[in-house]
């Protein structure tokens, strides 16, 4: 049986996981982006908090399959959707936690070399705690949509001294077909900050 996802190249299209309805998905060009702001090695251990439906744990996991995923989400329904979808693409490098962050993540291991925020609330308590874990040298990629979150992560980047900081807002629209016509429809914006702890 040919495997789910055959290329070595990210991308995977959005209708090759399975989705849960409410729960939005990181869609296929922002995972891309947020792929390369996490500037993975070959044996990485990526912590994705707040990982959703787990479509960037699986895009990580499917680049280094020498690293450790460890996807944390605090939904009993969602959990189960990203364990599915590690099944899908027969991962065996991704860790489901079900558990609150920042609560859950002191005991989780291995320590992380890089890190990725989907979400989570209190937000500004969840970089705190999780740049706590992130060794000298690390990364931490966070995303938002609002442009009062994008306040308090920049505050927050700030306060860390975390260093060389980007600050993307992809603008991306895709083609689609309505009808008898093809159209562009844009994705929603979403703020991508990214930086390192020297």
């Amino acid at each position: 049986m040919a495997p789910l996802w055959p290329y070595v190249t990210p991308g995977i299209p959005d209708a090759l996981f399975e989705q849960l309805p409410g729960i939005p998905i990181s869609k296929r060009e922002v995972r891309l982006l947020i792929v390369g702001a996490l500037r993975l090695q070959p044996t990485a251990v990526l912590w994705d908090i707040g990982a959703g439906t787990g479509t960037i744990a699986v895009e990580a996991a499917l680049l280094c399959p020498q690293g450790q995923v460890v996807a944390i989400e605090r939904d009993e329904d969602v959990v189960s959707v990203i364990r599915h979808n590690c099944d899908r693409f027969g991962l065996t490098n991704v860790t489901v936690i079900e558990g609150v962050a920042p609560d859950c993540l002191a005991t989780i291991t291995p320590a992380p070399d890089c890190i990725i925020i989907e979400g989570g609330r209190p937000l500004k308590a969840v970089l705190q705690t999780a740049w706590e874990h992130l060794p000298i040298g690390g990364r931490i990629v966070v995303t938002t949509g609002t442009l009062e979150t994008l306040y308090t992560l920049s505050e927050t980047f700030a306060e860390l001294q975390v260093r060389s900081v980007d600050i993307v807002q992809p603008v991306i629209n895709r083609l689609e077909t309505r009808g008898n016509q093809q159209v562009f429809r844009a994705i929603d914006p979403m703020f991508i900050l990214s930086g390192e702890k020297l």
